[in-house]
């Protein structure tokens, strides 16, 4: 018997391919490690400035807010292209909460941007600094609910889907093809 899943509202065990790709591969995925290391490196760097009081930290922070925000946006292209082209994507709690809470994540950095602006420094505490950890924990939930439109709802993907470990191919003979049942 198979565990349900929260978010699962059907079984999928063919993928459907991202349509915002490149020679088959979808672009989304590609760039959204981009954001979430700049904006998940704000909150570090907010960290820095708040036990070390040293403007380096406040700065690096403001850089690192403005390009997790163009680079965000850049993957919200890509994934909103996805979101609306792919019906597969509306159908499941987790492609609301990925779509919705990735907006979220953009518009608190938004905010944290715009408040970094005239004093970077002043801005980290306590606003910056709380922007930064909410932004974080926005980017935790749905970059969980992203793994399970890719992995167990198979969008974006392509081939079969199944319940088969990595170790299924190693004991077979060498030169022998795994095919899947259509």
């Amino acid at each position: 018997m198979r565990k349900e899943h929260i978010f699962m509202a059907g079984d999928h065990t063919t993928g459907v391919p991202s349509r915002a790709a490149i020679a088959g591969h979808p672009i989304h995925p590609a760039l959204i490690p981009f954001p979430i290391a700049f904006l998940i490196g704000a909150l570090a760097t907010d960290l820095g400035y708040w036990w070390t009081a040293d403007p380096f930290w406040a700065r690096v922070s403001l850089w690192l807010v403005g390009a997790g925000l163009v680079t965000g946006a850049l993957a919200a292209v890509f994934g909103l292209i996805d979101f609306v082209t792919i019906g597969r994507a509306r159908e499941h709690t987790a492609g609301w909460i990925h779509a919705l809470g990735n907006g979220a994540a953009l518009a608190l950095a938004l905010v944290s941007l715009l408040l970094r602006l005239g004093d970077e420094a002043a801005a980290v505490l306590p606003w910056g600094l709380i922007l930064s950890a909410l932004t974080t924990v926005t980017l935790a939930v749905t970059g969980y609910t992203g793994g399970e439109l890719a992995y167990r709802h198979m969008i974006g993907v392509t081939g079969h889907g199944g319940e088969e470990s990595d170790t299924d191919h190693a004991h077979q003979p060498a030169g022998h093809k795994h095919h899947h049942a259509a």
